[in-house]
């Protein structure tokens, strides 16, 4: 570990959000250990004083947790290398500030650290004015001080440098002309090593002749600081996939190669295993054996290591003991997952990644999830629909793909049309869905094979929907089959994402629940809508010669870019958030709408499975059962024998399934139909439509002789319901909302998918806005429609209506 010439592979841990905790970082060290890892760096941004307070030194508890931690390194033989970053408000040529950052660094050094990094990435290029009259340039201010330190610090083996232009994309004007990395190369001591990315920050490769060109300019060969797995810049990314992009033979042109991962500690597994297969692969081709890195190979060693971690019943706070300590084949090294972030003690701050700064404890047991489902029910308020099993009959706990209509999806033959649910008791994921999770979640600029499929079906199914248009049946038999073959085969990855989700909640590792949900979640979410919509195209959506429907020109929905596309090989990876869900959410109708897509996941995940889907006939039943269910709860009362027991299905229901059932989108889970949500496209001709139709339908259902007493009460209720809305609404919102079945779930975001599924349709066939209404006092479906971008309209009308009208555009 003294070696000043030996090769640095490993870890830094410098990514921005919540540090690891000190447990994980034993764990990881154990990682290393088995896979032939020597270095780690420590140096989260979000541990103030590694960066904001980094003039203050550690309390007596801070040392012995991180004398502590530099013992467990050595003990695994990794060399813990401490790093500072004092360059957002040093100055440079205060006698004061180079003292405190020496009695910082000395601090450290007393507790046995051995190697250390200075950072300046990511700060401001200017210089205050002392510093202008004492320095020639920002970089001599830099490296003067980077000598002094290392020399004080006794010119240990390792001391690690890393400049403000760290990568080529930041060098002005090149690589190879720039003053800074010039001064750099020239002043900076010659056994200080500097930090580089590549090209750009995330660089997609790593290639020979750059790293030539910034050895030539530096001076001496750099430690690239690898942020091909770094997730910290995107909230709804997560990379699993294998280290790529790197050929062995660059070592010769390296002093080192830490790899920044994941923010996300358990997501780290298959990177950090390659990472030690590419190193290994490096070492022995230097030794002039034969041997090639092939990415691809060492995935596949590493997911069937993973595989039986995944398979280890691992609580946060409790892991079991580490038997296997070396070897090719992981073990369940000793662990706790606790909540401390940083080292223990030390202030931090706010993360930028929001929602993954809640602590969201989700239940262990299926029982535990029933019972947060119950006091979830006891505390909703009238008007919503509660989750009561014994209220609904199971229906061979399968799911419709489809409408049921012969020229429909639901005949179409498909072998994950029908998945037998997976929600009782806990069990490890198999291996075709660990391989569906990292083909999701694979690299930044790079999706696996799965995702691929997926985004190359959306992407086809929605340029040739006209092949299953409602007004143009000229289409080829041939090609609509294959439209509605290759929709099922969509559908059928969409079902096996919900299935994964499901497994994962109940899951035996919850060490890997925790830190893999929220993506995987979000990822569910975005496959129910995009599967909903799929559903839906087949014989609804309008063609180019209707009035109303321009289901290519609509707003541009059916645009060609993609996240691919912008991405290319010379962008960084955030030019495009949000990766597979992203680029999902980016092809439908309502993509660029990112409120109905990005919320924090809920504080109790549950391993229930959901389908969202087009309304079928045979759904009116068990729909209008719930509505009458909602209405007696609403009255306080059971007793629906004085009234006709259609009645209240009509009123709320009835034209809407009657006249525009393509807008009518169900929700069911294992049990069957739990709520839906009804549009119109054009309030207009449906109120025309109703006055035409329905209501003359109503009085003759309804006559005055029916027997029921409040027959003609509901009756002339259905006609106020008609009423007119003023132009002023219809001009901006053409569409409607009826909201009466909108179930109310422990997970509100299937509710909200469930409204946003029904968005998109609306969007897809030319609505430009849509309006709700609902009554003032239903607070909770007030904050619910707000947080999907709804806002309270003027009614504009003279007549005195209690409702208030919520409207958004599309």
């Amino acid at each position: 570990m003294d070696d000043s010439s030996e090769f640095l592979c490993g870890v830094v841990e410098g990514f921005y959000g919540r540090p690891w905790s000190m447990e994980q970082r034993k764990v990881l060290f154990q990682w290393m250990q088995r896979w032939g890892l020597n270095t780690y760096l420590y140096g989260p941004k979000d541990d103030l004083k590694h960066r904001l307070l980094w003039r203050e030194v550690y309390s007596p508890e801070e040392e012995s947790q991180l004398s502590t931690l530099i013992v467990e390194s050595e003990k695994r033989g990794v060399r813990f290398v401490y790093s500072l970053s004092p360059g957002q408000d040093i100055v440079f040529s205060s006698p004061c500030d180079i003292k405190l950052l020496k009695r910082k660094l000395q601090q450290v050094s007393e507790l046995g650290c051995q190697a250390f990094a200075i950072l300046f990435d990511d700060i401001d290029h200017s210089l205050c004015q002392a510093d202008s009259q004492a320095y020639s340039s920002f970089a001599h201010a830099q490296v003067s001080v980077a000598n002094d330190i290392y020399q004080f610090l006794g010119e240990p083996p390792v001391f690690l440098f890393c400049p403000t232009e760290y990568c080529g994309s930041l060098c002005s004007p090149s690589v190879s002309k720039s003053p800074y990395l010039m001064t750099v190369g020239e002043d900076l001591l010659p056994n200080i090593s500097v930090i580089w990315t590549g090209n750009k920050v995330i660089s997609r490769e790593l290639s020979v002749e750059g790293l030539s060109e910034v050895e030539s300019v530096l001076q001496r060969p750099p430690v690239v600081w690898d942020n091909l797995h770094a997730n910290d810049y995107d909230s709804r990314r997560l990379f699993l996939g294998p280290f790529k992009g790197r050929e062995p033979q660059l070592v010769t042109h390296l002093r080192g190669l830490l790899l920044n991962p994941n923010c996300e500690f358990e997501a780290n597994y298959i990177p950090l295993h390659t990472l030690g297969t590419w190193f290994r692969t490096g070492r022995k081709e230097r030794n002039g054996e034969e041997y090639q890195y092939c990415p691809e190979m060492a995935l596949s060693d590493a997911l069937q290591d993973w595989m039986d971690e995944l398979s280890q019943p691992l609580q946060p706070g409790r892991r079991q003991g580490d038997q296997r300590s070396s070897g090719p084949r992981p073990g369940s090294p000793e662990r706790e997952d606790g909540h401390s972030t940083t080292i223990e003690g030390c202030p931090q701050s706010k993360s930028s990644r929001d929602h993954m700064e809640q602590d969201r404890f989700p239940p262990s047991s299926p029982e535990e999830e029933d019972g947060v489902r119950r006091a979830k029910k006891e505390e909703s308020k009238e008007g919503t629909i509660r989750e009561n099993e014994s209220e609904r009959k199971p229906h061979n706990d399968r799911f419709h793909q489809g409408p049921e209509q012969p020229e429909d999806l639901g005949e179409v033959p498909v072998e994950i049309a029908n998945v037998k649910l997976l929600c009782s008791g806990k069990a490890p994921l198999s291996e075709s869905q660990v391989q569906l999770l990292v083909g999701l979640h694979y690299l930044p600029h790079e999706h696996g094979p799965s995702a691929q499929r997926l985004l190359q079906d959306l992407t086809w199914l929605k340029a040739n929907c006209h092949l299953v248009s409602a007004n143009d049946k000229k289409a080829p038999q041939q090609k609509t089959e294959e439209w509605r073959c290759r929709a099922a085969r969509f559908l059928g990855v969409c079902e096996e994402i919900a299935v994964l989700h499901s497994t994962v909640v109940s899951g035996v590792n919850r060490a890997v629940l925790y830190d893999l949900y929220p993506y995987v979640w979000d990822l569910r979410n975005t496959a129910l809508v995009a599967k909903a919509f799929i559903c839906w195209l087949d014989g609804r959506v309008l063609s180019d010669n209707s009035p109303l429907g321009s289901w290519r020109n609509c707003f541009h929905w059916c645009g060609t870019t993609t996240g691919a596309d912008l991405l290319g090989v010379e962008s960084e990876p955030w030019v495009f958030k949000g990766g597979v869900s992203g680029e999902v959410q980016m092809i439908l109708p309502i993509g660029s709408n990112s409120e109905l897509f990005t919320h924090p996941p809920p504080l109790f995940p549950t391993s229930r499975l959901y389908n969202i889907r087009p309304y079928h006939n045979k759904d009116k039943v068990e729909l209008y059962r719930i509505v009458c269910q909602l209405h007696q709860r609403a009255q306080g009362s059971t007793d629906s024998s004085t009234i006709h027991p259609d009645l209240i299905g009509d009123r709320c229901l009835g034209p809407w399934l009657a006249l525009c059932p393509e807008y009518s989108v169900v929700l069911e889970d294992e049990l069957g139909v739990c709520g839906c949500v009804l549009g119109v496209v054009d309030v207009r001709s449906f109120a025309k439509r109703c006055q035409a139709c329905w209501m003359p339908a109503m009085r003759d259902k309804y006559p005055a002789c029916t027997g029921h007493a409040n027959t003609q009460v509901v009756v002339q209720q259905l006609e106020d319901d008609q009423g007119e809305y003023h132009d002023s609404i219809l001009y901006h919102f053409p569409s409607q909302l009826q909201l009466d079945a909108l179930p109310d779930l422990v997970d509100v975001s299937v509710t909200r998918c469930l409204l946003t599924a029904l968005l998109t349709a609306l969007k897809a066939n030319g609505s430009q806005g849509v309006f709700c209404e609902i009554q003032p006092t239903d607070r909770m479906r007030l904050e619910f429609l707000t947080k999907l971008g709804f806002l309270e309209i003027p009614r504009g009308d003279a007549r005195h209506r209690e409702g208030m009208v919520l409207g958004r555009l599309l």
